[in-house]
């Protein structure tokens, strides 16, 4: 029986943290064909999935404990289409307490314009306890 590896949806983005910031982080991610809608553009659920990746990092980084965490509200608000070869996604912290936080991702286009602004809640789960 051959057994494969699953590799998550998130991971297949190819996205990285290229710099770690006082109050979150920069992400980049490679456009790639397969990742345009029918109109030639990044398609939106892409975006939306850069921007809960990016804020992911932020908490990952900063919490630096391993705290297990969910997305709870995510609202995208699309300003321009992205072209390009890469995309940017800067995710500042807003606010993090013991069960939420919420942060900010600015998502820019390959020319450097904003082309996104998305507000990412996530939920703290409890620890898995071990049996």
């Amino acid at each position: 029986m051959l057994l494969s590896k699953t590799v998550s949806f998130e991971n297949s983005l190819g996205l990285r943290v290229i710099e770690t910031l006082d109050d979150g982080v920069m992400c980049e991610c490679a456009i790639h064909e397969n990742l345009m809608n029918g109109q030639g553009v990044l398609h939106g659920g892409i975006t939306a999935t850069i921007a809960d990746e990016a804020a992911w990092w932020a908490i990952e980084t900063h919490t630096g404990d391993g705290k297990r965490s969910t997305t709870t509200e995510l609202k995208v608000n699309y300003l321009l289409p992205i072209t390009g070869e890469r995309v940017t996604a800067r995710a500042f912290l807003l606010r993090t307490g013991k069960t939420l936080c919420v942060s900010r991702v600015d998502i820019h286009r390959a020319d450097g314009q904003l082309a996104a602004v998305a507000i990412v809640t996530y939920m703290f789960l409890p620890q898995a306890s071990s049996v």
